[in-house]
């Protein structure tokens, strides 16, 4: 009997180390040596591989892994037929959508699409670019920038369409943005024959369950305190939270411990006020995983 096994493909770039964490606060334990293309798992049913993001959607779609994450910008580059199985919102600085943008030298004429007529455009997504300046019926050439793209204008393109997450480093080459052709998150996909093997899809399934686990515990924390009965209703006004707080009585009569769930950007606001309303012995303590 054959050992199963699920082929999996992590983004290597600018999504990797992002990735790695996600993994690892999911709860996974990942080696990897500098030199290697081949992430071991403590999970022996999970074979692993660094592909590229801009490629992986074409390997999945052909079923040379089973599964993998990418961006949605590189989904629809490719035109790839697979399986979005779930949308992961992080990136390599935070947890937020990055933006493909048209830029130009904050000194250039081009002050809207229609002027790249006959212009030169360079970009590392030339078929979701071109597409984009079709729909604008602008004419232009599209060149396919193998990195740096950000110096390249003047001299070897009019104008580019890059990846911003911050914008910063658009401003730190004196580039303005024109517009924004789309937005992209990270997506988990699957090759359509595997998501119908009743393992791998469980399998699929748990993973994802896990990474979005780890994921909505990346902003929020645990709070614990003690409170004594006849402050509790003041305190529960203080307290937004998932669901209802937790309650439970201590040893000491008359008194209640309370744990919570809450966004950690709330923290440092509401403590101060919880201490005011009579609680004590407040801990705060971080989430690997929140599953609703």
């Amino acid at each position: 009997m054959s050992k199963k096994l699920l082929k999996l493909g992590l983004p290597k770039g600018s999504l990797q180390e992002s990735t790695l964490k996600l993994f690892r606060k999911a709860g996974y334990h990942i080696n990897i040596s500098s030199r290697s293309y081949y992430p071991e798992f403590d999970d022996a049913s999970i074979s692993a591989m660094l592909i590229r993001a801009q490629e992986m959607a074409g390997y999945v779609e052909n079923g040379i892994i089973d599964c993998g994450l990418t961006g949605k910008d590189w989904i629809m580059e490719q035109g790839a037929s697979v399986q979005e199985v779930t949308e992961l919102i992080y990136a390599k600085e935070g947890l937020r959508p990055v933006k493909w943008v048209l830029a130009v030298p904050n000194d250039s004429k081009i002050k809207k699409v229609k002027d790249l007529k006959g212009k030169r455009v360079a970009t590392e997504l030339v078929n979701f670019t071109k597409k984009y300046l079709r729909s604008q019926g602008v004419k232009a050439v599209v060149d396919f920038s193998w990195g740096a793209t950000e110096v390249k204008p003047p001299q070897l393109a009019d104008a580019i369409v890059e990846l911003t997450e911050t914008g910063s480093s658009l401003r730190a080459n004196n580039l303005r943005i024109v517009d924004t052709l789309l937005e992209s998150t990270t997506r988990f996909i699957a090759n359509r024959k595997a998501w119908k093997n009743p393992w791998k899809r469980q399998k699929i399934e748990n993973i994802v369950l896990l990474l979005k686990g780890a994921l909505a515990a990346e902003e929020k924390v645990g709070l614990k305190m003690n409170v004594p009965e006849g402050a509790i209703k003041k305190i529960m006004t203080l307290l937004p939270s998932m669901h209802s707080p937790t309650i439970a009585p201590l040893t000491d009569k008359g008194w209640y411990a309370i744990d919570v769930v809450l966004d950690e950007r709330t923290v440092r606001d509401i403590i101060p006020r919880l201490k005011k309303a009579g609680a004590t012995g407040i801990v705060e303590y971080a989430l690997n995983k929140v599953i609703p």
